[in-house]
């Protein structure tokens, strides 16, 4: 390989970004000094920066950068997945492809240009490649790397509970056993947890040197207002919630005290649904505001033994996004009574008495013998209304807290004032991130209808459903 003058990555870095027409901010530049400095002194070092700040491409550039130095060095990308180490690599290979000072980096075999393990020109002729990628779930006996970084190796799903964070730390404790003599790790991410792993404090990185650049600065300037004036990060805060806000934009792990939901934020109304037809039309008003769509989400359960609660509700929403929790009902089934039968029933009537023209259905568990039934009373009561199945794989508490965060911060969610004679105001007072405590079953259905695709409510009527001509087309 042909030898070059030995230059400072922040150089390396301009040179990239001159060629995509882009300038170098002022904390890409920081963020090139910093990864300059871990290399050449600690070898330990964090870096947090904000979603979307490029410090993945900062990244990469560097993992170039040090091959562009030293070809027979060895570099092991580790994340929470295998596809997602992959996408580092692939960014890689696009560096040594395009970047004018590596055009004699590639390798002549094809062999040696896969998808997520390449091998540049080098002297070296061990069996390990010059870059490697890794998910945490993979086995790494045998492999021996110079630099690991570990890029976005917490997430929700290896976070989200004590186990996980514990295997967590265990399987990256064993990254020690990969690295050579005098290597470097580095840790790039955002934190997901209160208890994450990016402590340089008392915590897992103890003592380790760490960069972190939020989106915001002490003086609550932008750190890159070209990109992210404060306008679009007050629009931003807005949509996302205060919460994921302050965990993935400005780099604080998430408070217990700060995951509860304000029931103050909540709005309650007493009107009730208002059907109007006309002109072979109809409308479905609540109040004076026009409805335009709905979800229903119906959480089944049999609720034996003091288990889980089955819970159905629908929430309405106007031509401006404001949400209306119009309808929550527990199904609670008598003594001596089949239960699946007899709560398909009381769905059906709940859907006649809302005009709903669909149900999402929850099948994890005892809801995957329910679409059938639930078909078939629709069908004996002559109601034409979809039942949609759902599978919900998220965590129930963050699935909660997505749904309710920020519709509650923008006062975007009112409550018919008859959901009050249920458990659901207490359900919302008692929910916390961490420590849930009690029923959530009435949370969870009222997520489920937050985050479902919601029904558009047509005006065309729908030939013999005189009472359901306002969403038409079902």
């Amino acid at each position: 390989m042909t030898q070059m003058k030995m230059i400072r990555l922040i150089e390396f870095a301009w040179i990239w970004m001159q060629q995509l027409n882009l300038d170098l901010p002022k904390h890409h530049r920081a963020i090139c000094r910093f990864l300059e400095k871990i290399w050449q002194e600690e070898k330990r070092g964090l870096l947090m920066a904000f979603r979307a700040s490029g410090k993945s491409t900062l990244v990469g550039l560097f993992c170039v950068w040090l091959l562009r130095q030293n070809p027979n060095l060895r570099i092991l990308i580790v994340a929470a997945d295998h596809d997602l180490a992959k996408k580092m690599v692939q960014h890689i290979k696009r560096i040594i492809d395009q970047h004018p000072l590596c055009v004699d980096m590639k390798p002549d075999k094809l062999e040696e240009w896969a998808s997520d393990c390449v091998s540049i020109k080098r002297e070296a002729t061990g069996r390990d490649p010059s870059v490697l990628a890794r998910g945490l779930g993979s086995n790494l006996t045998g492999c021996r790397a110079d630099v690991i970084i570990c890029d976005d190796v917490e997430v929700p799903k290896t976070c989200d509970t004590g186990p996980k964070r514990q295997e967590l730390k265990r399987k990256l404790g064993e990254l020690e056993y990969v690295l050579a003599p005098d290597g470097m790790i580095l840790y790039v991410g955002t934190p997901h947890t209160q208890e994450t792993i990016y402590n340089t404090v008392d915590g897992f990185l103890k003592g380790w040197r760490c960069l972190k650049i939020p989106v915001m600065n002490r003086q609550g300037r932008s750190n890159w207002p070209e990109k992210y004036p404060q306008d679009k990060i007050a629009r931003m805060k807005k949509c996302s919630g205060l919460i994921k806000f302050q965990s993935q934009m400005m780099l604080q792990a998430i408070q217990t005290s700060e995951a509860h939901l304000d029931v103050k934020r909540l709005i309650f109304y007493k009107d009730e649904l208002s059907y109007h037809e006309a002109n072979d039309s109809a409308t479905l008003k609540i109040g004076n505001a026009q409805m335009v769509s709905v979800s229903c989400w119906w959480d089944p359960a049999f609720g034996a033994n003091g288990g889980d609660n089955s819970v159905i509700a629908c929430v309405f929403s106007d031509a401006d996004g404001h949400y209306y929790l119009h309808r929550l009902k527990y199904l609670h089934v008598p003594p001596q009574t089949e239960a699946a039968g007899f709560q398909c029933r009381e769905v059906v009537k709940f859907i006649k008495e809302n005009h709903l023209p669909a149900i999402h259905l929850e099948t994890n568990g005892i809801g995957k013998f329910l679409p059938a039934l639930l078909r078939q009373e629709l069908n004996r009561s002559k109601l034409a209304c979809s039942v949609i199945e759902e599978v919900s794989r998220r965590h129930k508490q963050d699935r909660i807290l997505s749904a309710f965060e920020v519709p509650l911060m923008n006062g975007a969610l009112s409550v018919h004032e008859g959901i009050k004679q249920t458990s659901f105001l207490d359900e919302l007072e008692d929910f916390n991130l961490f420590a849930p405590k009690g029923h959530d079953d009435a949370l969870d259905a009222v997520a489920g209808c937050l985050l479902a695709e919601p029904v558009r409510l047509k005006r065309n009527a729908f030939a013999n459903l005189t009472y359901q001509k306002w969403q038409g087309g079902f």
